[in-house]
């Protein structure tokens, strides 16, 4: 800060010494004026006695230089002038003091004073109106006629007093007006365009002074055509001023033609000009992936389309250099609109609509054949194109805040009467969307929002750039899914050569992997898109899709894996009495077998690899999650980051903002550790997928024990007599002790008792750990207690039996649930038990009620086979009640059987009973 020009002059200095007189020449001055003089400083306390301690100033008013003063004088004169203020201190106080008792003492005196007055009024009120009833009734008794004459006479005089002044004026006015044209037409002739103007200014002036009068038109029609012809001599010159950015001169031809009513023209003229390059850039420069052809033609109807000879570039690319050239333009109007115009940020609002509203093909005529070219890959391009429509409006928003800061600006409207206040930011947060039949056509070049028009809302300007995208913004979902679908199928096909080698089959496992990674890629790019396009109020729709996308795709690798093995189908040749083949596996088997426990591993992988992915779309929604909360209260108060208020906005009443962003945000909003999985579809996709392959490794376990149960109910010994079976090979009668099982039955036997020396070889192998409770007939609350504690001796699965065989649903596990740990000895014993109950459910559901019919020897035998199955399976810890059902039919009497038929109901038998009761003919 500056020392004043005049400051205190301190002591002088006489023979290299400070004399004890001069040293208080600075303090001889009073204590007020000392004080006063620093307020000189403007708060500059440093300063005030830097000056104070400093030696005097010279004549020529610089100060003298000489040499350090010692310490010992600086701190006499410190001393000196801390004396001084302690007493001017003192004296202030004591002044303070004193008012503050004056105070005291008058404060009470006032209320009395008051009082005084008001009683002083309330009486002079009642004399006041004693006076006036007086006066009326006096008035009354004494008014003549004549006196009524003489004041009527006197309102006649001045109304034709009146009268005449007002026709001098009419008449002075039609003297006026009838040298108009011939003035106006010379003035304009001499080039004196300012007095063209302030006279057709004063002419307006007088133009309702003849409303509803014959003259009012062809006056009128006067005004206008004068008005065209001041227009037109300084049309030329006003485009010679624009382009050489002559501030001066637009601003008097602005003066101009606001004072003739022509500022909108005033500004066409204006933003005409200076958009052209912008207009015939957007229209000369060919595009790749925009098939629209523009058509100019001149005044005359003629094709003036200029021939395009440069490369054509993509849209998305062209349409951030046209932004690009744009700002430039806007960062220079930036200096000069606040020079010319009195509203600068309207100004430039209405400047940068006019250059949208001018562009042809319009944004969303181009935004149109955009999608048109690239059909179901359109989606990247929008999103560039988005991308750079948003960052214009960023950084036109920021040059906007500095139109409105400016100083220059404040300066310059200062003497303004038509002074249009700038958009404030509270202003354009508080707004409203405008509707979009308020949005002007595409091939209108003119503003058609006059000066003072523009809605407390969203700027139109920022309506005009994103409502192009709202479309395709509502339709983020339906675009999103093309895409995927388009980028999968092309994946699947990479995916597809890198698995195959050669001539050799698709190595399933290899093909799950590699389209599980590409897929994986696609679903975080579609995050990467969703926030980008939309900022988060997708979300809902990218769920959705998603959970589309891994549905396609697991089942798809669902199908796959169904096809590699199917059960065995006909009737082997051990109907026919060939013995049935040893339990054993081919290399096919243990090949498939192998490739089961690896899709199982890659199930696993992509369960793993999901859980990721919903943590990914947590953080990257949770990032906004409150911002779009907020935007439900007051969508005008809280912007989205990284985008204008504007385009919030617009985001905020699309209908994007659904039940389904709304259900996504409460879930966002539970702690991780209690919610509800984020893409549920696709979990229930991948557990269908795990549930497939664990069916797959069940199949090739259980296919040789399935394909003996093939032959199981054509064997003859159902239909057998007693007689048969009692004679040997030379017909003798051989006595029956007991009945042994069939051949087949003793091989499903055999095959159970090995199947846990099968398991050994992988009881280590984790993929069989892996969703163990999605196994067939496997309870998952039983499989946690297991993993707690696991009783010795009690079976591992008690499951209620399902005639048809089928698993019992099981839920989707959240992304909550702790997995199940357990022992590779609990592994093993579980998938034991899942292949056990699966073998009955297949006997009991699909073998058993196929036999034909039963005799008492085939009864006998089928209640044998039953009870010795029984006995195998309860040494592996296995029960299953259908099974023990169809024993405790078989082995009941046909005397006992009829009588529980006739005692049941046919609605109330189960399928055993029924079955039986057919076979034995109970019915």
């Amino acid at each position: 800060m500056t020392s004043p020009s005049h400051p205190v002059v301190p002591p002088p200095f006489v023979n290299g010494n400070y004399t004890d007189v001069d040293n208080d020449a600075p303090f001889s001055i009073p204590s007020s004026d000392l004080i006063a003089s620093l307020d000189e400083y403007d708060g500059d306390v440093v300063g005030w006695i830097n000056d104070l301690l400093d030696g005097p100033p010279q004549a020529d008013g610089e100060r003298k230089e000489s040499t350090a003063l010692p310490l010992s004088e600086v701190d006499k004169r410190v001393n000196q002038l801390s004396r001084r203020l302690e007493i001017a201190s003192q004296d202030t106080a004591g002044q303070l003091e004193r008012t503050i008792d004056d105070i005291t003492r008058t404060v009470p005196r006032l209320t009395y004073d008051l009082q005084f007055m008001r009683e002083s009024a309330i009486s002079l009120k009642s004399a006041l109106e004693t006076v006036q009833t007086r006066s009326n009734l006096r008035i009354a008794g004494t008014q003549t006629e004549e006196t009524t004459k003489a004041l009527e006479l006197l309102q006649y005089l001045d109304t034709v007093k009146t009268r005449m002044e007002a026709s001098l004026e009419v008449l002075r006015e039609a003297e006026s007006w009838s040298t108009l044209e011939s003035e106006v037409t010379g003035l304009i002739a001499e080039q004196q365009y300012d007095r063209a103007s302030d006279r057709l200014a004063e002419a307006n002036k007088s133009m309702p002074l003849f409303q509803n009068t014959p003259e009012y038109e062809s006056r009128r029609a006067l005004m206008v055509s004068l008005q065209n012809q001041l227009e037109a001599s300084l049309s030329s010159a006003l485009v010679a001023a624009i382009n050489s950015r002559d501030t001066n001169a637009c601003k008097t031809f602005y003066s101009i033609f606001t004072r003739i009513q022509r500022e909108s023209e005033f500004r066409n003229y204006y933003y005409g000009s200076r958009r052209a390059n912008i207009v015939s850039m957007w229209q000369r420069t060919p595009l790749s992936d925009c098939a629209e052809e523009t058509i100019m033609l001149d005044a005359a109807g003629l094709d003036i389309t200029p021939q395009q000879t440069n490369i054509p570039i993509k849209f998305s690319l062209f349409l951030s250099q046209v932004f690009t050239e744009l700002l430039s333009i806007l960062n220079e109007e930036r200096t000069y609109i606040p020079a010319i115009f009195p509203d600068p940020q309207y100004t430039l609002s209405a400047f940068i609509q006019s250059v949208i509203d001018a562009l042809n093909p319009s944004l969303p005529q181009r935004l149109s054949a955009v999608l048109d070219f690239y059909g179901a890959t359109a989606l990247p391009e929008l999103i560039d194109a988005f991308r750079s429509t948003e960052s214009f409006a960023v950084e036109t928003e920021k040059i906007m805040e500095k139109v409105g800061n400016s100083a220059f600006f404040a300066a310059a409207v200062s003497g303004e009467e038509h002074l249009r206040p700038p958009l404030s930011t509270a202003q354009k947060r508080s707004s409203k969307r405008m509707s979009i039949s308020r949005r002007m056509g595409a091939g209108r070049t003119s503003i058609s929002l006059l000066p003072g028009q523009i809605p407390s809302s969203i700027a139109p300007w920022e309506q005009s750039l994103f409502e192009p995208f709202t479309e395709y913004q509502n339709d983020y979902g339906s675009l999103e899914k093309a895409f995927l679908e388009d980028n999968y199928r092309l994946a699947s096909q990479r995916a597809r050569v890198s698995a195959t080698d050669g001539d050799e089959q698709v190595d399933i496992a290899r093909l799950l992997r590699a389209q599980s990674a590409e897929v994986f890629s696609m679903a975080e790019d579609s995050i990467a898109r969703c926030m980008a396009l939309t900022h988060g109020y997708g979300g809902g729709a990218l769920v959705t899709v998603l959970d589309y996308l891994f549905g396609l795709f697991l089942d798809g690798c669902r199908s796959d894996v169904s096809s590699l093995r199917k059960p065995p189908t006909g009737i082997p040749a051990a109907q026919f009495g060939a013995d049935p083949p040893d339990i054993d596996y081919s290399t096919e088997d243990w090949n498939v077998f192998q490739l089961g426990l690896h899709l199982l591993e890659t199930c696993r992988a992509i369960k793993e690899r999901l859980a990721v992915l919903e943590n990914r779309i947590r953080n990257n929604m949770g990032q906004i999650s409150p911002a779009l909360r907020l935007a439900r209260v007051d969508p005008a108060s809280h912007p989205l980051p990284g985008t204008t208020s504007g385009a919030a906005l617009i985001l905020a009443q699309s209908g994007l903002n659904s039940l389904a962003l709304q259900g996504l945000l409460d879930v966002l909003d539970k702690p991780a550790s209690s919610a509800s999985p984020i893409l549920g579809g696709a979990r229930s996709a991948i557990v269908a997928l795990t549930k497939s392959c664990q069916t797959l490794l069940q199949n090739i376990i259980l296919s040789p024990l399935h394909t003996h149960l093939v032959a199981y109910p054509f064997l003859s010994v159902w239909s057998a007599t007693k007689d048969q079976r009692s004679k040997g090979a030379f017909d003798l009668n051989i006595p029956t002790f007991s009945l042994s099982p069939t051949p087949i039955v003793a091989r499903v036997a055999e095959g159970l008792l090995n199947l846990p020396r099968l398991f050994e070889v992988y009881a280590d192998d984790d993929a069989l750990a892996f969703s163990i409770e999605t196994l067939p007939f496997v309870d998952g609350d039983s499989l946690d207690a297991l993993g707690r504690e696991s009783p010795v001796g009690e079976p591992l699965s008690r499951v209620q039996s399902h005639v048809s065989g089928a698993a019992p649903p099981s839920e989707v596990p959240g992304p909550a649930e702790t997995p199940i740990v357990l022992s590779a000895e609990m592994v093993s014993s579980t998938w034991l038990s899942s292949l056990a109950l699966s073998l009955l459910a297949h006997l009991t559901a699909d073998i058993l009620p196929t036999i034909p019919a039963l005799s008492p020897t085939g009864t006998a035998q089928l209640a044998s086979d039953l009870s010795y199955l029984s006995n195998i399976v309860r040494a592996l810890n296995v029960e299953w009640d259908d099974l023990e059902r169809w024993k405790e039919l078989a082995e009941l009497s046909d005397e006992e059987g009829k009588e529980r038929v006739g005692l049941a109901p046919l609605d109330e038998q189960d399928a055993p009973m029924k079955s039986i009761a057919r076979m034995r003919s109970w019915a």
